[in-house]
């Protein structure tokens, strides 16, 4: 989908159109316009072409899924986590914006625009050898920028700045307890344990692909992501705002 100058970036009545999308594994699901714009560009477009599963597909034939469609599964449920952690939690513990909420779903959404062919592979088999240590996580938060140069204004008129765009990166690398974030200042810690959490690993990212794997591989699983939401809620422990389950939801979910 070209814009107006031809670079890939939607024109202005498209930036402002939410979009449904109907889903194998979570049926209909309402991105924000934001996410749209984002999907549209030639970036995140080139994930329709990089196998989720990387070589597996040459033994499993059914793996045909793509980071694509994965990558907006887990913006989906990102946003279904941090709304319901808005639900739950008493704004006494912390107060969850509407610019909050934008930021993960961005980074969930591109989180994976880093990868190469083969996904994973890619960086063990071709990059390492060539001497490149980098992840994957880094190189999304460099198409990331890239992204935002394209459409500066169309994240700017939904409250994203530079500022913001830092934090975005932030939640797709991920922060260990021992590691100090522009999150920590807010008193919102919690945020870096949805996309990538370094913490206790449970975050959205391996909900989508341990489902749609499993989906695609025809392995039944017993996995059920509802109830999670059910009893996510944040907390301060330590000091630091942080998303707690119930223990009996975390050990059988």
């Amino acid at each position: 989908m070209q814009g107006s100058e031809g670079t890939g970036v939607p024109s202005g009545s498209e930036r402002r159109e939410s979009k449904i999308f109907n889903d194998p594994i979570y049926g209909l699901m309402e991105l924000d316009p934001l996410l749209v714009a984002i999907i549209n560009t030639p970036e995140f477009d080139r994930l329709r072409f990089i196998k989720q599963l990387g070589g597996n597909y040459y033994v499993y034939p059914g793996a045909s899924h793509n980071r694509f469609e994965h990558c907006i599964g887990v913006s989906f449920l990102a946003g279904k986590l941090i709304e319901a952690l808005k639900q739950n939690t008493c704004n006494k513990v912390v107060e969850i914006t509407d610019v909050d909420v934008l930021c993960v779903k961005v980074a969930a959404l591109c989180h994976d625009l880093g990868h190469g062919p083969y996904s994973h592979m890619f960086e063990r088999h071709f990059l390492g050898p060539l001497g490149n240590k980098v992840e994957h996580e880094e190189l999304s938060c460099a198409i990331l920028d890239r992204i935002y140069e394209g459409m500066q204004n169309t994240f700017e008129e939904r409250g994203l700045s530079q500022d913001q765009i830092a934090i975005i990166k932030e939640l797709i690398i991920g922060k260990k307890t021992t590691e100090t974030g522009l999150l920590d200042v807010k008193h919102k810690r919690f945020m870096y344990e949805i996309v990538a959490n370094k913490c206790c690993e449970i975050d959205v990212d391996k909900w989508d692909y341990f489902t749609r794997d499993c989906h695609a591989l025809g392995l039944k699983h017993g996995f059920d992501y509802q109830r999670l939401l059910h009893s996510a809620r944040v907390m301060v422990y330590e000091g630091k705002t942080r998303i707690v389950y119930r223990d009996k939801v975390h050990i059988h979910t």
